[in-house]
């Protein structure tokens, strides 16, 4: 069934379906990674990477948002069920149980660099094809550059 006619031509309309439910999935995932390490940090910086943490789940949420209703504007149904989710995330995940803050900063940092790498992918594949989601992956990757830079300053050493 076709609720939305899509205004790209089909192989367009391919690849940037394609880099939209990828950009979904990792933006999904990252917002869960996100409250699970949330919930279980322990350690000396609990409190200021706690919050933090909490802007990284906000700005993937919304990020998310963004990324569905853009595919849905563009006839595509976006898919954020569980089990397409869990199915098609590849990002670094944490461990179960506690975890370390400087665990949990070294994780969301490598998770947002596997994140951006992705999406610059993503960003060269849309350029012609639509180039107005091209431009909402820029802005989200820019703004995962920002939060991956403030967590890689957490651990690293004044020497380094």
């Amino acid at each position: 069934m076709t609720v939305v006619k899509s205004p790209l031509p089909e192989e367009a309309r391919q690849v940037t379906g394609d880099a939209l439910q990828s950009t979904l999935v990792d933006l999904l995932g990252l917002s869960l990674i996100g409250k699970q390490a949330h919930w279980n940090i322990v350690g000396p910086r609990f409190r200021s990477i706690h919050l933090q943490l909490d802007e990284v789940v906000s700005s993937a949420r919304s990020y998310a948002d963004t990324v569905a209703e853009r595919a849905s504007a563009l006839g595509l149904p976006p898919d954020g069920r569980p089990e397409t989710i869990a199915s098609a995330f590849t990002l670094p995940s944490p461990k179960d149980g506690w975890l370390r803050d400087s665990d949990v900063v070294r994780l969301i940092a490598e998770t947002l660099n596997a994140a951006i790498g992705r999406l610059r992918e993503r960003i060269d594949a849309t350029e012609k094809a639509d180039p107005v989601t091209q431009d909402l992956l820029i802005s989200i990757t820019a703004d995962l550059e920002k939060q991956r830079w403030m967590f890689e300053a957490e651990n690293a050493s004044p020497d380094s």
